[in-house]
């Protein structure tokens, strides 16, 4: 019963209080490591909606939240109800900070491939060659663009920043055009790269991280949302409201 009135008691707390606001306690960090018996992977604490409830972000992408003591948790994603339907807060920062970590890699760290025409949307996609399902995507990148969709990759070799993807990868970012190095290495065709070139697999790697990727491909939307794993262009372009078979 305790564990089912906490989440209903943060949800009463948001009709209360939606405009309270305070400064987490700058010792938050500290009582919830020694109130849990090992150091928590904090990444960030931030305020929330609700008074008295802090907001706890822990490497990897997960959230939960704590009171002032770091005594009680909420562990899940908290939720507004709002005049228009329940909102999903957690969803929604964890959207505007994907968002703006995505919005901050300059466009020649990526591998796009742009529509010939107007470009009504745009992916970004973590991805590996040596990925079966991100093969697959590739795949539809014709189809993608035709539709007006602007799709570039970012690297997340699966097996990390040492393995024999993330050097392949490394291939494709130091070639002179990168979207077709990409496609000769999804098709296993070798690729003529620059030996000097400083590629940026690793720090891509480490953001993926960051945002919680654990496979590919990971399909970020222009809004920060993240889907992980496949989908088919034409279910692409129904989530981006984009008509598969004319225009938006």
């Amino acid at each position: 019963m305790r564990s089912r009135l906490l989440p209903v008691l943060a949800l009463i707390g948001v009709a209360l209080a939606p405009s309270a606001f305070a400064k987490p306690p700058a010792d938050l960090a500290d009582k919830l490591n020694a109130h849990s018996g090992q150091p928590l992977p904090i990444e960030a604490i931030d305020d929330s909606p609700v008074a008295g409830l802090y907001e706890v972000r822990l490497r990897g992408g997960n959230t939960l939240y704590s009171d002032a003591e770091g005594q009680y948790l909420i562990v899940g994603d908290l939720y507004q109800n709002a005049d228009d339907g329940m909102v999903n807060l957690t969803e929604q920062a964890a959207n505007q900070r994907r968002k703006a970590l995505i919005d901050a890699v300059p466009e020649d760290q990526r591998v796009i491939y742009k529509p010939a025409g107007k470009v009504k949307a745009r992916l970004t996609v973590f991805t590996d060659p040596t990925c079966p399902y991100c093969q697959k995507l590739h795949a539809e990148m014709a189809q993608l663009n035709d539709m007006g969709i602007e799709v570039d990759y970012l690297a997340f070799p699966r097996m990390g920043p040492n393995s024999d993807a993330a050097r392949q990868l490394a291939e494709v970012w130091c070639a002179d055009n990168r979207s077709e190095a990409m496609s000769a290495t999804f098709r296993g065709d070798s690729v003529n790269a620059s030996a000097s070139c400083d590629a940026p697999i690793a720090s891509q790697y480490q953001l993926g991280v960051e945002l919680g990727i654990q496979g590919t491909p990971a399909i970020i939307f222009p809004d920060g949302k993240m889907v992980p794993g496949y989908l088919p262009a034409e279910r692409l372009a129904t989530m981006l409201d984009i008509n598969a078979g004319g225009d938006s």
